[in-house]
């Protein structure tokens, strides 16, 4: 699996930030336990059936501790163990930090931290790929991200299997209901190809989407050219079929997506998908992912 993993001067910060809220300058007890000469081999294992991710994270975070750490991916490449699910790790070892012990102890946890919450990320995005495997229905992340790790918690993402949704307010035009509350439902189509019209003449290829409450806002918006995608809000299963016949009926088929949001979790992901749905936006897969259990075995 290839994935672009964010560069290391966009989060930068956020590793040195982890650093110094952890270390502050001084580890004192291996300052006062560990010879400054002393090297050491430490060996990240997996000891949960998951997803690792964020593998490449761990030379830039030896790099802000001590540029004299050296990492090796173990079992295969970097880029053939990133994103690998492993069912019965049994702990497998995936990575080997050699070094002064001294800078491999202080590590050890910031390593950790960023690996595990990316790790649980990529695990729990797996298992909503898995959910709906074999319909047309894909994964996709939303903006319900930690602060400050956006670019590497939709990475994670990717790395389980799931799409991005838009980066942030920026890259891309969602109208929402909040957006949409005071139009009444008669104008509402004419309303929405005026904002789709000024979009498209600012950024030709920028994203469109189009939030609906129920199919009455659905059938006024599918009078709307140049929208990729409607966003179908907290609808049942049986809703969103219909919904899916609306736009097939209306000929728009193929040319706008529908995405189920609201009400997902793996007992319902599978319903949803076969409602027909393209699309299935789920928060969880951010906000409320466990961390993998990984640990690091050191010797001196």
């Amino acid at each position: 699996m290839k994935l672009k993993f964010p560069a290391y001067e966009e989060i930068a910060e956020l590793i040195i930030r982890a650093r110094d809220e952890d270390m502050r300058g001084d580890d004192v007890t291996s300052r006062l336990l560990i010879p400054a000469d002393q090297e050491g081999v430490g060996t990240i294992v997996q000891k949960q059936a998951g997803v690792v991710a964020g593998l490449p994270i761990v030379e830039m975070v030896c790099r802000a501790y001590d540029q004299r750490l050296k990492v090796q991916a173990l079992g295969g490449s970097l880029e053939e163990v990133e994103g690998r699910y492993n069912p019965t790790p049994q702990r497998t070892p995936i990575l080997k930090i050699s070094g002064p012990m001294r800078s491999l102890l202080a590590a050890e946890r910031v390593i950790l931290n960023f690996l595990q919450r990316l790790s649980g990320i990529a695990t729990q995005t797996h298992s909503y790929v898995q959910a709906v495997a074999g319909t047309s229905a894909r994964i996709y992340d939303t903006r319900k991200t930690t602060p400050g790790w956006r670019l590497l918690e939709k990475y994670a993402v990717r790395a389980g299997g799931g799409e991005n949704h838009r980066m942030g307010l920026y890259d891309g035009l969602l109208v929402k209901d909040n957006h949409i509350a005071a139009i009444p439902l008669e104008e509402l189509a004419d309303e929405l190809t005026k904002i789709v019209s000024v979009s498209r003449m600012e950024a030709p290829d920028r994203f469109i989407q189009v939030e609906v409450d129920n199919l009455d806002q659905l059938r006024e918006v599918l009078k709307v050219d140049r929208i990729d995608s409607i966003l179908l809000d907290n609808m049942s299963p049986q809703t969103m079929h219909q919904a899916v016949q609306m736009r097939d009926a209306a000929g728009r088929k193929g040319q706008v997506a529908l995405e189920a949001s609201g009400g997902v979790n793996l007992q319902t992901v599978r319903a949803i998908a076969e409602s027909g749905v393209e699309r299935i936006s789920v928060g969880a897969l951010t906000h409320s992912a466990t961390a993998l259990d990984l640990g690091l075995d050191v010797e001196g």
